[in-house]
C-alpha cells in the first residue's frame, strides 16, 4: 500500500477548494487521509496555496509520491528563495 501526497476537493459547486493531504493510494478521491498538509485554493487572483514544508518533506522522506498537480504546486511554492 503506497501512500499519495493529492488534492481533495472540497468547496461547492463552481467554486472548487482543495486540500493537500497524504492518502493512501487506493483511497478514493474524497476519502479519508492520514495527514492535513495544506491547501489551495484557485479561485483567487492569485491563486493562494498554503503548504507545511516540514510535514511534505516528511511525507516525502518516508516515500510518499507527489501527483502531478501537487508536484506543480511544490515546484512552484516550495523552491528556495534565491539569495541576494
Amino acid at each position: 500500500m503506497s501512500v499519495k501526497i493529492k488534492l481533495t476537493r472540497l468547496g461547492s459547486k463552481k467554486h472548487p477548494f482543495y486540500r493537500v493531504v497524504a492518502a493512501n493510494d487506493a483511497t478514493a478521491r474524497d476519502g479519508r487521509p492520514l495527514e492535513f498538509l495544506g491547501y489551495y485554493n484557485p479561485m483567487t487572483n492569485p491563486a493562494q496555496v498554503s503548504l507545511d514544508a516540514e510535514n511534505i518533506k516528511k511525507w516525502l522522506d518516508r516515500g510518499a509520491q507527489p501527483t502531478d498537480t501537487v508536484r506543480a504546486l511544490l515546484k512552484a511554492n516550495l523552491t528556495a528563495p534565491a539569495a541576494e
